[in-house]
């Protein structure tokens, strides 16, 4: 059976990513590894690094195996060649295009699933494009509705919005989007990670979850009614609970994921307990796409010192989500 095919994109040029990819391609990783991107940038990275790195163009073919130290490209080139820890906004484009490539390989079947290293929102945005995540992007290329999910060995924590200022956070959670939220966090709890009847905890928007309506009304005009609309229809849903205690160990034997409101109120968490073993997976998508739970780190870029541990994570999980997914439609195919 061919190796799982994994395209992986190295974000910001001048950040961490390239050499990240380059101490993945260096290990003996059991999947066959696709960088998008400046080939020259890799070999730099992997020089930075002190890792002998076989690049090779890519041709397409499939592999049943994949010597250590051997990564293919697929060639982006650079706009201009990178300084670590130093962005250029003439490569934000360079980087914008590796994703389309990424994203349009995966909705062509051709990669089983994208690994993505962190990009640097502010320089794309410098650059003249609008860019607000990975998430929002891979939506609008795949034409679909995401939700942003950080999952550890032990903790599972999906958000009902994403990068948004948190004075247009109420605003944004409705009836209509916390309904569609819960329905893809359910569908793809089971469907990506296999577990049959999930359980999922929604917290509270304001402090001890409103307060019966003392500290806000959220709780009881908007989230309630959907919680309730949605366990009618056979969707386990727990909430919605404080914040504030909704992590103790006591209430984590209870669910199997989390949806929080915004971005900060339950990634600290996550974050403090597991950051190197932490993931970022893009739920609703109709592939697979997982990333590393931190950023470019600039300070680190050039140095050869970056911890490789969380793209190594997120590589592990797209090789376990393309399992699942392999014995799915092998299942389905012998029905």
């Amino acid at each position: 059976m061919a190796l799982p095919r994994l395209a992986l994109t190295a974000g910001e040029p001048a950040g961490v990513g390239p050499e990240l990819i380059a101490r993945l391609a260096a290990s003996p990783f059991p999947a066959d590894l696709v960088a998008i991107g400046d080939a020259s940038l890799m070999a730099r990275a992997a020089a930075t690094c002190g890792l002998p790195i076989d690049i090779e163009t890519y041709d397409g073919t499939p592999r049943v195996a994949r010597a250590r130290s051997t990564l293919r490209v697929i060639e982006i080139p650079l706009r201009a060649r990178e300084t670590p820890g130093h962005p250029d906004p003439r490569n934000a484009f360079h980087v914008l295009n590796a994703l389309a490539r990424a994203a349009d390989g995966c909705l062509a079947g051709e990669f089983d699933a994208l690994v993505t290293a962190p990009v640097q929102k502010s320089v794309i945005n410098d650059a003249g494009e609008a860019f607000s995540g990975h998430t929002e992007f891979f939506a609008q290329r795949a034409g679909c509705e995401t939700v942003m999910m950080l999952a550890s060995p032990e903790l599972r924590v999906a958000l009902a919005t994403t990068h948004l200022p948190l004075s247009k956070v109420p605003a944004a959670i409705t009836r209509e989007s916390l309904a569609r939220t819960l329905r893809i966090v359910h569908a793809e709890l089971v469907g990506k990670f296999a577990i049959a009847s999930p359980r999922i905890a929604v917290l509270g928007l304001n402090p001890h979850a409103g307060e019966g309506g003392h500290l806000g009304r959220e709780e009881i005009e908007t989230l309630l009614p959907v919680i309730e609309g949605l366990r009618a229809q056979g969707i386990d849903l727990l909430g919605p609970l404080p914040a504030d205690t909704a992590f103790v160990p006591a209430q984590r034997a209870h669910y199997d994921a989390v949806l929080a409101m915004y971005h900060d109120q339950a990634l600290p968490v996550l974050k403090s307990e597991a950051f190197d073993r932490t993931v970022n997976i893009t739920l609703g998508l109709p592939f697979i796409r997982t990333s590393v739970d931190h950023g470019t780190a600039l300070d680190l870029a050039g140095s050869g010192q970056a911890d490789p541990s969380s793209l190594f994570a997120a590589a592990r999980m797209a090789v376990e989500l393309t399992g699942r997914q392999r014995a799915r439609i092998g299942a389905a195919s012998r029905s």
